[in-house]
């Protein structure tokens, strides 16, 4: 059995985001389900791994780290076989480094400003401005897929994963994104990502959830 345990919650976007670094970095993984709806987050046992209580959460042989993004970044200096998902030149890495710290500071956040509302406090629509906001984010990442064919650069890297994870989440809700064919491409793309349908089951369920409490 491996010595990497990651604690997640398939419906979670960040938690899918290190899951699908950990497939296409190709280590394995102890996949330990902690339930956000149940909010076993907050049991005992998982607040002394993670007084943060938030998925997904690494275990690697008592070394725990949170935070998606700074998992995929850890799983790929660690285990990857090369360089490509990760990138050691200083300016290449730099790009998927802002692709990722635009993901967590932006496009997640837009995308959780919309569903979280919905999903734990009782409204049931989207508000216009929150549409607006998320669209001129997708604008920004559309722009991004304009002179590459990944989202930083010309192979698939872990900003990729990361992006796609939190993006796959609000396109199962039903987001259209046909003013966008950069995007639209590019998500077809992902489909060669492994884990993809790992990744797909969980958005589905999380649209699911969303939509249930939609008018």
């Amino acid at each position: 059995m491996s010595s990497l345990k990651l604690y997640h919650f398939p419906i979670s976007g960040p938690s899918r985001g290190a899951l699908l670094a950990a497939r296409s970095i190709g280590v394995p993984v102890q996949v330990e389900i902690v339930d956000l709806f149940k909010k076993e987050q907050l049991n005992e046992k998982f607040l002394k791994i993670n007084p943060q209580h938030c998925v997904p959460t690494l275990d690697d042989d008592g070394f725990i780290v949170w935070e998606s993004r700074a998992i995929a970044c850890y799983l790929a200096d660690k285990f990857g076989n090369d360089d490509q998902l990760y990138p050691k030149d200083l300016k290449k890495r730099a790009l998927v480094n802002q692709r990722l710290y635009f993901d967590s500071s932006s496009l997640y956040v837009k995308i959780r400003a919309i569903c979280f509302p919905i999903l734990f406090c009782g409204e049931t629509e989207i508000k216009p401005h929150l549409q607006e906001d998320l669209n001129i984010t997708l604008g920004v990442l559309e722009q991004f897929l304009n002179n590459s064919t990944w989202v930083a650069g010309d192979n698939a890297t872990i900003a990729d994963t990361s992006i796609y994870a939190s993006l796959s989440s609000i396109l199962a809700v039903g987001w259209n994104i046909s003013q966008f064919p950069n995007i639209e491409r590019w998500t077809k793309q992902c489909a060669s990502l492994p884990g993809y349908e790992e990744n797909e089951e969980g958005a589905k369920t999380f649209g699911e959830a969303v939509k249930k409490n939609m008018k």
